[in-house]
């Protein structure tokens, strides 16, 4: 098992973390799928307790994740008192002790959201797209439907985009984009090269499916914005996550954990390293930062 408290380059005047040092933890900023879910998609007791814990100890803990709202059951039973939580990769907010309710949305332009399924399909021609909207997702005919949504409409990208039946008003989340042949990283790059200003694209899942997210946003501006409107500097956060999407949280949180099971490019960038989700990786580093208040 790799150790909690396995850090890497951290500068020697850095600030500690819990009541030992300069700067206090007061919240937790975690991912959820191959973070804070065990494979079988389900929280562990020992991890539902940290995050109680935390919350008694004052410590709020923020679910930040690339599933849109509809996909949080799985986590809805464990967000306390404050009920939020940054889904779709920074582009909503959500309320989940009001059903999901969308307290913020930054939405990806429909025009952006066109040029970009143009650059793709001529960049990577077996492309294949779906369109996630407040409402729900969409998508084409060869597109792999990861989990069925019988409400879902299909057809190409642009008639989805431009469908009057699905309310042209209504805010796209984000594009996903699903390659059956490239590698996943690569499939990243070409479409980070030839998207450019129209979106910013990650990816989370270990196949070469691609998000696209509306220009500038990301996990880590939403975070940021969220922490800003309760006074909560970058030092005072911590951060937990193991794919892509997750870096601009990690580098941005003044303390940081790549799971073992992370992303090669996760590990480069997080401060720290804790057990893999599989081991409650992240329970293991709350019960540490409590002990230290302790201290």
């Amino acid at each position: 098992m790799t150790s909690a408290t396995d850090f890497r380059s951290r500068p020697a005047d850095d600030p500690e973390d819990g009541t030992g040092g300069a700067t206090a933890v007061r919240l937790i900023a975690t991912d959820l799928d191959g973070t804070l879910l065990r494979d079988d998609k389900s929280v562990s007791e020992r991890t539902v307790a940290a995050m109680a814990a935390a919350e008694a100890a004052g410590i709020e803990v923020f679910f930040v994740t690339g599933r849109p709202a509809r996909w949080m059951d799985v986590v809805s039973a464990h967000v306390h008192g404050h009920g939020l939580a940054i889904c779709a990769n920074g582009a909503a907010v959500v309320d989940l002790h009001a059903g999901g309710e969308l307290i913020e949305v930054h939405p990806l332009e429909r025009p952006d959201a066109l040029a970009t399924v143009a650059a793709l399909r001529a960049a990577a021609p077996d492309t294949s797209f779906a369109v996630e909207l407040t409402t729900g997702i969409h998508y084409e005919p060869d597109y792999p439907p990861f989990q069925f949504d019988p409400a879902a409409s299909i057809g190409t990208a642009e008639e989805l985009l431009r469908a009057q039946n699905l309310g042209p008003g209504t805010p796209v989340i984000k594009l996903l984009a699903h390659h059956p042949a490239m590698a996943p990283d690569d499939f990243l790059d070409l479409a980070r090269a030839v998207v450019g200003t129209h979106g910013s694209v990650t990816r989370s899942s270990t196949t070469a499916l691609l998000e696209i997210s509306g220009p500038g946003v990301s996990k880590a501006s939403t975070l940021a914005r969220c922490c800003a409107e309760r006074g909560i500097l970058p030092e005072e956060v911590v951060a937990f996550g193991d794919m892509p999407n997750d870096i601009e949280m990690l580098a941005w949180a003044g303390r940081s954990y790549a799971m073992g099971n992370a992303h090669p490019a996760v590990l480069a960038v997080a401060s720290g390293r804790t057990a893999p989700n599989e081991e409650d990786g992240v329970a293991a580093v709350i019960e540490q930062i409590l002990a230290e208040r302790q201290r």
